[in-house]
């Protein structure tokens, strides 16, 4: 078998890095080859491609035609901009891999545009990105301060709190929530 290089994903420049793909020997539902790599998360829609779709029939749209699913439901995202272009959303939708946190997946914009998401993160992670700490504390300004300051410094990609982190495509600030168990 031989492993083909990764189709490019505008919105989830790293699907590898943040897990949403592995190397698996797996037949393909959609175009019924066997490339060497698989997505390994859930979808939306009646059927489940865990483990049975590859990058290419995502990228191209065929896996989400096909069966009628979404690889991130942008229902529950935080603030979907009104000005977002509805190629966006589509694309975000049916074309990019999306990711598993512990709840509903958020996928966050910036500059009327989807971010690319940069993966799950930790504190240590996360501190690197002053801005992105700023865009968690904001996103959870309904939380008491004290307990805000603790969830933040509590983030562990493998732990019961995580945070999620994004990059705009045009300003290159990051951005962040965090979710819990």
């Amino acid at each position: 078998m031989t492993v083909e290089p990764l189709p490019e994903f505008r919105y989830h420049p790293d699907p590898v890095g943040t897990g949403a793909f592995e190397q698996l020997g797996r037949v393909c539902k959609v175009c019924g080859r066997e490339r060497g790599w698989s997505y390994v998360f859930g979808t939306y829609g009646s059927d489940d491609l865990r483990d049975a779709v590859c990058p290419w029939c995502i990228a191209d749209g065929s896996a989400a035609q096909r069966f009628d699913v979404l690889f991130t439901d942008l229902r529950h995202s935080i603030a979907v901009p009104a000005a977002i272009a509805p190629g966006v959303a589509e694309e975000i939708q049916q074309r990019t891999p999306g990711f598993s946190g512990w709840h509903e997946e958020q996928w966050l914009f910036h500059c009327d545009d989807g971010a690319a998401f940069l993966g799950p993160v930790g504190w240590e992670t996360l501190e690197q990105h002053p801005d992105a700490v700023a865009d968690v504390h904001r996103r959870l300004h309904d939380v008491d301060p004290v307990d805000a300051e603790m969830l933040v410094a509590s983030l562990d990609v493998e732990g019961l709190a995580t945070g999620y982190l994004f990059r705009c495509l045009h300003c290159g600030v990051h951005l962040a929530y965090a979710d819990t168990e």
